[in-house]
């Protein structure tokens, strides 16, 4: 009990007991180098859930719509330490979120400068500002014609402080910033934009060139950032490529997904002919010279036989995931997804597992099955 109160000195040297019960504390909490008057009444047993609050005007305004989370701190602090702590940490996001609510605008030459800035770099440049003038956003395009947005979020002392920007890119993006130069900082900041789309620009033309010319599995709908690509081979087999965008020629790193009899030719051709990749060619023709195939088009795979649907669930995606499991029978080849799979070959009584292979029958053709379990838990 002694060391109790003792912390509680210690941790809140204002507060202190009333009486000798020590059922009635009176004081001050201090939070951000304010202090803040309150009063603390405790029933005889000294439980903190059945206890009293009685804040100064102040602290009650502050405190303003933390009614029931206070509440529930104090029904599960074990005593009034561990209750002063929740309290002060309470009071301690109540005053920052305060001060973010209530902070002062910046001042008149703010926005005319702001204002300046934008008509120096082009009203034909801006897409959107919010109403505070605090985020910005602009577009470029880069040599290919392909338009590109920069958000920039600017802070309460810009030009001064350097504002946070988003884009999409494959790559880390920062601006370069001298706070002592206040003049054209958006202007700069767009000119920085434009430097970097155009060191991207060989990346995403390799992206256009897969994505106009092949069946692109995943992703459905790829942002300017996503570097990989699943792409369909045909008898329900596909590829999944991982792009360099510092070096989108160079040869990416390749998995093949499908049916073992499908994808191990396929492997052993990318290594015999990996001799032939040249990095001055497109990637994809690359891809074509070394796997010695041709990319079929979305519109003649869905006309054959080529299945994505799983045969399981009969749907495309699940959770985000597409079938990426084959029957290995050439007369079968159905697709499932890994969880379908999985919960389907464990429901049988003639199913066996070794570590993380399990093997059974496939649903279709009642051939062998074996499956692989990944990482990701099922």
């Amino acid at each position: 009990m002694e060391g109790r109160e003792a912390n509680l000195l210690r941790q809140f040297p204002l507060l202190l007991p009333q009486n000798r019960a020590k059922t009635v504390y009176e004081g001050f909490i201090s939070a951000q180098g304010k202090d803040f008057h309150l009063r603390i009444l405790l029933p005889e047993d000294l439980q903190v859930k059945n206890a009293r609050l009685l804040c100064s005007w102040q602290l009650k305004t502050i405190l303003n719509g933390y009614h029931q989370i206070i509440q529930q701190r104090m029904q599960h602090s074990a005593d009034l330490m561990s209750f002063m702590m929740e309290l002060k940490m309470v009071l301690e996001v109540a005053l920052k979120n305060r001060q973010e609510l209530y902070a002062l605008p910046p001042p008149p030459q703010f926005y005319s400068s702001l204002i300046e800035e934008i008509g120096t770099l082009g009203w034909d440049k801006l897409v959107y500002v919010d109403t505070c003038f605090s985020t910005i956003k602009l577009k470029a395009e880069d040599a290919s014609g392909r338009e590109h947005l920069i958000t920039v979020k600017l802070k309460a002392k810009y030009p001064t402080e350097s504002p946070d920007c988003f884009v999409d890119f494959p790559v880390p993006f920062s601006v370069s910033w001298i706070p002592q130069v206040n003049v054209g900082s958006l202007i700069s900041i767009h000119s920085q934009f434009l430097a970097a789309l155009e060191s991207l620009k060989a990346f995403w033309d390799v992206m256009d060139e897969i994505d106009e010319k092949t069946w692109v599995l995943e992703p459905e709908k790829p942002t300017r950032s996503a570097t990989a690509r699943r792409i369909a081979l045909g008898n329900n087999a596909s590829i999944n490529i991982e792009v360099d965008p510092r070096h989108p020629t160079m040869l990416p790193e390749c998995c093949f997904l499908g049916a073992d009899h499908v994808v191990k030719p396929l492997g052993i051709k990318l290594s015999q002919n990996i001799h032939l990749w040249d990095p001055e060619n497109s990637l994809l023709q690359n891809l074509k010279d070394v796997l010695e195939i041709d990319f079929p088009a979305r519109s003649i795979l869905e006309k054959s036989d080529f299945t994505m649907e799983c045969g399981i669930c009969y749907a495309y995606q699940l959770d985000g995931n597409i079938p990426d499991q084959v029957c290995g029978n050439p007369q079968c080849g159905q697709p499932f997804h890994q969880i379908c799979l999985y919960e389907w070959l464990r429901g049988l009584l003639t199913s066996r597992q070794s570590f993380n292979i399990i093997f059974g029958e496939c649903p279709y053709c009642s051939k062998p099955i074996t499956l692989k379990m990944s990482g990701r838990k099922p």
